[in-house]
């Protein structure tokens, strides 16, 4: 059976085969591995036979999901990158394009992933209902598209905002052109999300931003929201909250997170509270901005970082902690912020890009960029207990109610099945 037969089968049955893409798909952090690992239980849960066809490093999954494994160099962590050629690997083009790129400055994965992906169908012909990808935009889901599969294909927020960002936030030439060197899978990214027709994205924010970054009309997007497990990021009663204890989850040296605006609001709140600590989940690289700023602040005793560390143990943080902060310039959804609030932290948040969608009226929300409002806003919930009580059951309702990957999943199969009517 062709892949076009397949899907005009698939519109009438109740039970989907599911391919979900993801070129990176990281465990514990970067979202993208939290995303599949959640969204591809939910789906299962309902009923369908879900596949995660993944680039290193690769997800967590429940065990009724099948990993499809598509490996690469994965030579940012890789330990001697300039060796990954080694063993034969040079053999395989696509591996010789990862490493040249790599070394010119470039971010390869969601090209080298789509050549990866390609090859796989070609050679193993796999039949799936819909083809989901999660923000790869690589070259390969065209092919699959021009071969009969149904696809569709979420973008979390236009990573031209991260690009832009990052430049705004940097005066040195070299780095500049390091920058857009870094970004050029933008190009690829451009086209192919102008000409896959079915689009997803997880908030009103995003759908507005991708609109205009990519030149999509808003009629072919559809908003799916995304959930949070609110099983694993719960409240532990049984644990005491420490006063004057902060809490953010961010990539420490990306200028997108917002980090370089909390630094000086930590620096201003130790005036006036002398017992303040930061717990960051997360870690700056060696030498890197954040690591810079720590130090001229005088901080480095009061900032302890963890990093690639499990999610109960991220629970066991929040637990501790009296406040929970989100200093971000742009999120295209802000897991953090809700994860946060489903452990019942008062949150205070930044109004970059979603996370007002995901705070609404259950946090303290304050211009992004402004660290004395981070400060102000930081300083009120520590002096304001019942504000924090307030705000922490307030949190973790509206994320029960609102947020729950189970809708997330319903809505999906909605949209996958309009998908696979319109294609066959």
């Amino acid at each position: 059976m062709d892949a076009q037969t397949a899907s005009t089968s698939a519109s009438g049955k109740n039970s989907l085969t599911i391919a979900l893409l993801g070129y990176r798909s990281n465990p514990y952090s970067g979202g993208q591995g939290v995303y599949l690992k959640h969204l591809s239980k939910a789906l299962v849960d309902l009923g369908h036979q879900v596949d995660v066809i993944s680039g290193e490093p690769y997800p967590n999954l429940d065990p009724r999901v099948r990993l499809v494994k598509l490996p690469g160099l994965n030579l940012f962590d890789h330990a001697k990158p300039l060796h990954a050629l080694a063993q034969g690997k040079w053999r395989d083009p696509i591996n010789v394009v990862e490493w040249l790129s790599f070394l010119s400055g470039g971010f390869p994965e969601p090209l080298t992933f789509g050549h990866r992906l390609t090859r796989y169908f070609k050679r193993q012909r796999p039949s799936y209902d819909i083809v989901h990808d999660n923000q790869s935009l690589c070259t390969g889901l065209l092919g699959l598209h021009r071969r009969g599969y149904a696809v569709t294909s979420t973008i979390h927020h236009p990573i031209t905002f991260d690009r832009d960002i990052a430049l705004a936030n940097t005066k040195d030439w070299g780095l500049r052109l390091l920058i857009k060197r870094w970004h050029g899978f933008l190009g690829m990214q451009t086209r192919v999300a102008q000409l896959l027709p079915y689009i997803t994205t997880v908030s009103q924010n995003s759908k507005r931003d991708i609109g205009t970054a990519f030149g999509i009309p808003a009629k072919r997007i559809t908003v799916v929201l995304n959930g949070i497990d609110t099983e694993i990021f719960r409240p532990l009663p049984d644990i005491a909250r420490e006063p004057f204890h902060l809490i953010t989850t961010a990539s420490a040296d990306q200028p997108l997170k917002g980090t370089q605006h909390l630094i000086p609001a930590v620096a201003q709140l130790v005036k006036s509270y002398p017992n303040l600590k930061l717990t960051f989940i997360g870690a700056p690289k060696s030498g890197g901005v954040t690591e810079r700023q720590i130090q001229h602040h005088g901080l480095t005793d009061r900032i302890e970082f963890h990093h690639g560390i499990s999610f109960e143990a991220i629970v066991q943080l929040y637990a501790r902690a009296s406040v929970a902060v989100v200093p971000s310039e742009y999120e295209g959804f802000g897991f953090p912020a809700g994860e946060a609030m489903a452990c019942e932290v008062p949150l205070v948040s930044t109004d970059g890009g979603a996370l007002p969608e995901v705070v609404g009226d259950a946090g303290i929300v304050v211009p992004a960029k402004n660290s004395e409002a981070l400060a102000k806003a930081i300083g009120y919930l520590f002096d304001d207990a019942e504000a924090r009580t307030r705000l922490s059951q307030a949190g973790r309702s509206r994320i029960v109610t609102e947020f729950s990957w189970q809708r997330a999943a319903r809505e999906f199969v909605q949209h996958y099945r309009q998908v696979i009517r319109h294609e066959s």
